[in-house]
């Protein structure tokens, strides 16, 4: 695994698993979300000139996001999908709790910006967009790997298939 693409609905841990593969394969680790949103979350104007510089390098690991603006580049390019298919319940715990923790700490994000709990109403917050396109991103994420059948695909379906994984790469 040298180009490592980590799939899942918001709030499944993507950033966070990515972040444990690049640092135990040595791999380079390309942040979507901070290359994203620049002050005042706007979409930084170098974003997509930003991922083809990275998905042209021989090794990195990111994840599966912003689909509507680098298309399918990131899937044709990796070499490897970590899906973290897991349940429904499970991403909702993990997502409300980091959206929770986020807004009373006042976590800087990404270029200034900080979750704001006025920003939950939005149908794009991630705890409603988990909500509500679970299944719809489990099916896309099939069909999409489907279509790439280059890739190595890591489908894991709990916390415990994620950790276990994670720890076998370590040795």
């Amino acid at each position: 695994m040298r180009r490592v693409l980590v799939s899942g609905i918001s709030g499944a841990g993507k950033t966070t698993v990515a972040t444990h593969v690049a640092r135990t394969l040595g791999l380079p680790r390309h942040e979507l979300d901070a290359l994203h949103h620049g002050p005042g979350w706007v979409k930084r104007p170098s974003f997509e000139a930003d991922v083809a510089r990275f998905a042209a390098e021989d090794a990195w690991v990111t994840e599966d996001q912003y689909v509507r603006w680098v298309g399918e580049l990131l899937w044709e390019r990796a070499d490897a999908l970590v899906w973290l298919d897991l349940p429904h319940a499970t991403v909702m715990r993990q997502v409300i709790t980091r959206s929770v923790t986020r807004a009373w700490r006042g976590d800087e994000l990404w270029n200034g910006n900080r979750e704001r709990v006025s920003a939950w109403l939005s149908p794009e917050h991630p705890i409603r967009w988990a909500w509500s396109r679970h299944a719809a991103k489990r099916a896309e994420t099939a069909e999409r790997a489907a279509r790439h059948p280059h890739l190595r695909v890591v489908r894991l379906d709990s916390r415990r298939a994620v950790d276990g994984w994670i720890a076998s790469l370590r040795g």
